[in-house]
């Protein structure tokens, strides 16, 4: 059976997942990665280094937001979300930071000193944080059973 995920069931999802894709597009070309986020109060927060994603999202900051949850062909939730793209500061982006790592890092088989993905502590104040203030979001589902 396939259906439309209510509001409710897209916040569970979103709430329960830790690696989404970000969709930006810029000069007629559009590039989808994968990143860890937090969901919550109606935002994505996520962080990266300096790179193409966030040139494209610094220059066109309309972005989509894909999740999913996949148990096998034939039971899955995912979701798409749209929204706008905005850098953090100050204690903003401290806090941010702080609930990314303590999200991520309990589901780690191997924590290290190392708390973003390799990226050396002398080299965390030069990380982007950043909020996507979700505008749209749509979601599907299909079940069966096997």
């Amino acid at each position: 059976m396939l259906g439309e995920l209510n509001k409710k069931e897209l916040i569970d999802l979103l709430e329960s997942q830790i690696v989404g894709r970000i969709g930006c597009h810029l000069d007629g070309e559009t590039y989808v990665v994968p990143v860890n986020y937090v969901y919550k109060n109606n935002a994505i927060y996520a962080h990266s280094g300096n790179g193409k994603k966030i040139e494209m999202m610094r220059a066109n900051p309309k972005v989509c937001f894909q999740v999913d949850q996949i148990k096998d062909t034939f039971r899955w939730k995912s979701a798409i979300l749209w929204g706008d793209f905005v850098e953090l500061t100050g204690e903003e982006r401290q806090q941010a930071m702080q609930g990314i790592i303590h999200r991520i890092m309990p589901l780690t088989n191997r924590p290290s000193q190392d708390s973003s993905h390799g990226i050396k502590v002398e080299d965390h104040d030069s990380l982007v944080v950043y909020r996507i203030d979700l505008t749209k979001a749509t979601g599907k589902y299909e079940t069966h059973n096997l």
